[in-house]
């Protein structure tokens, strides 16, 4: 009986142990992957460092070019006076029209939510786009998502640009909580240009 008294707490003891070292390899697990999804992050934007030196024209031939390479067809920029919102058209791989809106702005700038109120109100109505799409060099506004969230548009920031141009398909980005993925914080040139160094250079999201 003694023995066995002795026992007990042996594997209480045993069980606590064990659920902590769990918990803590947990922790440890969910901030690896915080940490390599930040640096992904990272090398993605110090992939696009030669956007921000790109004016609007070629910003919009840079969009229709990365379209082409995943299998879009009759892909044509269009962007220019009396665009009325599109910039880049085309046809996905399954046929559906697309129209892409562009905005190459600076880095510490946002798209916020009349802008993409305006292109919700040409995509559809004016273009009869099936999937409307808008990318930007920057971040959108918290509002900007939401907005878009409601009204099933398609937005690429400056994260989701630099996977794109690393080779992540555009249909990977369709289907995105565009509410919850992605951030609204702009980005300050003067930690952006330290994180740009030359030596540096080289999904369904529901985070």
């Amino acid at each position: 009986m003694g023995t066995v008294l002795l026992v007990v707490p042996t594997a209480v003891v045993t069980a606590i142990v064990l659920t902590g070292l769990v918990r803590a390899g947990r922790r440890e697990a969910h901030a690896e992957r915080v940490r390599i999804a930040e640096e992904a992050q990272r090398r993605a934007r110090r992939s696009l460092e030669a956007v921000w030196g790109m004016d609007g024209r070629r910003f919009e031939e840079y969009i229709a070019q990365l379209c082409r390479r995943d299998g879009c067809t009759e892909v044509q920029r269009v962007g220019g006076a009396g665009d009325l919102g599109a910039d880049v058209i085309g046809r996905l791989p399954d046929g559906r029209k697309i129209v892409i809106q562009c905005k190459r702005y600076a880095k510490h700038r946002t798209v916020g939510s009349r802008d993409i109120q305006t292109f919700n109100g040409t995509a559809r109505a004016e273009h009869h786009a099936d999937v409307p799409v808008f990318v930007a060099s920057c971040v959108f506004t918290k509002p900007a998502r939401a907005f878009a969230d409601r009204h099933h548009l398609t937005l690429i920031d400056i994260d989701l640009l630099g996977f794109w141009n690393d080779g992540t398909a555009l249909t990977s980005f369709l289907d995105l909580d565009i509410a919850r993925s992605g951030t609204n914080r702009k980005l300050r040139p003067d930690r952006d240009r330290q994180e740009q160094r030359p030596a540096d250079h080289p999904w369904r999201n529901t985070s």
